[in-house]
């Protein structure tokens, strides 16, 4: 497979676990946050952590987008979903997030509310040019990632004079999430960030360097492939070892110091910044999260359906919110793989396959059934 086994090679692999082993210095910790759900997946995939030496700890962070919404948000979407007039576009992952006491977008729909699962934005759009009659709604999560499909999307809209069409907006922002982590009142202690890899197509990676230059954490932007991860792990063992707190890009196939122009303006005539946006696991982030601008207000969800913002508590058995700032993995949340599998979800990181827990429902789960057959 052209430009996917290149950066599977397994030879390769090992030598850079010799590398990291050779730079990891005994006696010192290496904490290094994974932001991107798509790494998470990638590590527990490729079983990374196993090629790690003790000293070096990956930590799950919250990039992933379906399980950073919160219940409040969810519990909002099913509730326009139940209006008789409208039809809720969205995207697969988010039918079974969990919302308030155990509801979701799937249940309402088993219990008669329209709610479509759509492959891309312009299924959004062809479904309300189809239904002139109903209110087609799309559900618009995710990261800087897929916030320009949802600019395109509304752009087309507009010029189309949909009247029947709008957004539920609830796109959200990589780095206000990272000064997020950095400044919560009991934070994980982080010596660097690997830095996602498809946000930093759209932003590249100049967004980060407040976070090397003003907290001195090192960022090694990476990619998905664990050649990649490996190698990023390595660049930033070595800015720890040389006392260096730097912005560096191991996906250079992929980013630039500036990004995508294109994608980035195409956004910002889009979107605004909302004062205040909650987050699962994170609580209320200001300046994280965009809505539509007044020109677009006419596509606003939020707006022609008079939505009142909900902000409810999760379940308290469920360790999701401290999973998602790296504070406990998977396995120190009691309902994991008892209460809370893939099949009967309790929180948002069993969900989608790039959160921590379903990762780990996944793949590690094997690994730990070894080592304590082992011990």
């Amino acid at each position: 497979m052209k430009y996917a086994d290149e950066y599977r090679d397994k030879e390769l692999a090992m030598g850079l676990a010799r590398a990291i082993r050779a730079k990891a210095e005994s006696g010192k910790a290496y904490r290094f946050m994974e932001f991107c759900g798509g790494h998470t997946h990638a590590i527990a995939r490729y079983g990374l952590e196993d090629m790690l030496p003790d000293n070096v700890r990956m930590i799950h962070g919250p990039g992933c987008p379906v399980c950073v919404l919160p219940a409040g948000r969810i519990d909002m979407a099913i509730a326009l979903a139940e209006r008789s007039e409208v039809v809720l576009c969205v995207y697969g992952d988010l039918m079974r997030v969990p919302g308030s006491r155990g509801s979701s977008l799937l249940r309402a729909k088993a219990r008669g509310a329209d709610v479509r699962m759509v492959y891309s934005t312009l299924d959004a759009i062809a479904l309300a040019e189809q239904n002139p009659g109903r209110e087609v709604v799309f559900f618009a999560i995710g990261f800087e990632t897929t916030t320009p499909p949802t600019a395109v999307m509304v752009r087309l809209a507009d010029k189309k004079q949909l009247a029947n069409f709008s957004v539920f907006c609830n796109h959200v922002l990589t780095p206000p999430a990272m000064r997020a982590i950095l400044d919560s009142e009991n934070p994980v202690e982080i010596d660097g960030f690997v830095g996602p890899a498809h946000v930093s197509t759209v932003i590249g990676t100049a967004p980060y360097e407040p976070f090397a230059r003003d907290d001195g954490k090192p960022v090694v932007i990476a990619g998905f492939e664990p050649l990649d991860m490996m190698q990023a792990i390595l660049m930033l063992i070595e800015q720890v070892n040389d006392g260096r707190h730097e912005v560096e890009n191991q996906y250079r196939r992929a980013v630039t110091g500036s990004g995508n122009r294109r994608a980035i303006d195409e956004m910002a005539e889009i979107f605004e910044l909302r004062d205040q946006f909650e987050w699962r696991g994170l609580g209320s982030i200001p300046s994280s999260a965009l809505k539509l601008r007044p020109a677009f207000a006419h596509l606003d969800a939020e707006l022609r359906f008079a939505m009142s913002e909900l902000v409810v508590a999760d379940n308290p058995a469920c360790e999701c919110p401290a999973i998602l700032r790296g504070v406990k993995k998977p396995v120190d949340c009691r309902l994991f793989g008892n209460a809370c599998t893939p099949e009967t979800p309790v929180g948002s990181c069993m969900v989608s396959s790039e959160g921590a827990c379903a990762a780990h429902w996944t793949y590690g789960r094997f690994r730990d059934h070894q080592r304590r057959l082992a011990s």
